[in-house]
């Protein structure tokens, strides 16, 4: 029986489910064409003349896969875990994740921000980028700027913006090394599960569970679970500018976060370690950030 894979139809995303698809194949050591790749068009992939925040957030990139799955389309789904609601329906289980690609952004166009010009403009569709280009550069302009990474790459040599910021872990996974400067974490923590790719399945399919598993890299679902857990915690949404990012070294997983006002004007920043097991230690980072948050960053959380 040929194993069914959903996947959106965007060249990353189709790199991302053949990979899942090599991987299962290698880890059971089975021909790759009895997995399956199905391709669902999602409301995301349709509209993109519109922030995802004002039309539904990270669900229009899911719902039409997770119906797909529901109802025995397909098997299992391939999802960027960045674009993945912090609340899953209770049908639908996480299964596996594969080795997290590097998290950090990349800033194109220029190669600092420092090097904006004077009231420079800046496209990214994504508040926590938006805020945090604007905690460093005031001036800039920040305009909406969606599509896949050959479309807003087309939208920056058209000289629509100066510069734009894309996920280091896409453009390698599309073969796209040399675009664009990495900026390190210090300076700008990423989106929580960012260069993670997660295989969902359907709670209470055993088997395709089973069969998932076999690829789980277990210390980038480790990592991953944390920074999700301290979304929830935050109750943060589409319109919450928020960084985040897990590491883990022997026994030990240390948490970096940072909330942003949307216009960059406030911020705030912490970290706590603890072990990798430990539930809690998102939650509590969430309720000490949030507490000594100032008005115009904690009022974005819904606690």
């Amino acid at each position: 029986m040929t194993f069914k894979l959903g996947t959106r139809g965007s060249p990353l995303a189709l790199v991302q489910a053949h990979a899942t698809r090599d991987a299962l194949a290698l880890a059971h050591r089975i021909d790759p064409a009895g997995i399956e790749i199905v391709t669902i068009r999602t409301t995301g992939d349709r509209v993109q003349d519109r922030a995802l925040a004002e039309i539904g957030g990270k669900a229009l990139w899911t719902k039409e896969l997770d119906r797909a799955l529901c109802c025995g389309d397909i098997d299992a789904a391939v999802h960027s875990m960045k674009d993945v609601e912090t609340i899953r329906p209770t049908e639908i289980r996480i299964a596996a994740m594969l080795p997290r690609a590097d998290v950090r952004d990349r800033l194109v166009g220029i190669a600092a921000l420092a090097d904006l010009r004077a009231n420079g403009v800046v496209g990214t569709s994504s508040p926590r980028r938006a805020a945090q280009i604007l905690s460093h550069r005031p001036d800039a302009r920040i305009v909406l700027f969606r599509g896949n990474v050959d479309t807003r790459l087309a939208k920056l040599a058209a000289g629509e913006v100066d510069a734009t910021l894309l996920a280091a872990a896409g453009l390698a996974r599309l073969g796209r090394h040399d675009v664009g400067t990495a900026i390190d974490t210090d300076t700008m923590l990423p989106a929580p599960s960012q260069g993670a790719v997660g295989i969902e399945v359907r709670a209470e399919d055993d088997a395709a569970l089973a069969f998932v598993r076999a690829v789980d890299h277990l210390p980038t679902h480790q990592a991953v679970r944390a920074e999700r857990g301290f979304l929830a915690a935050l109750g943060a949404d589409c319109h919450s500018p928020v960084g985040a990012l897990a590491t883990i070294e022997g026994d030990v997983l240390t948490l970096r976060a940072q909330l942003l006002a949307q216009d960059g004007s406030a911020q705030i920043s912490d970290g706590s370690s603890g072990a990798i097991d430990d539930i809690d230690l998102p939650r509590a980072l969430a309720e000490t950030m949030l507490a000594r948050a100032p008005d115009s960053v904690a009022r974005l959380f819904a606690r």
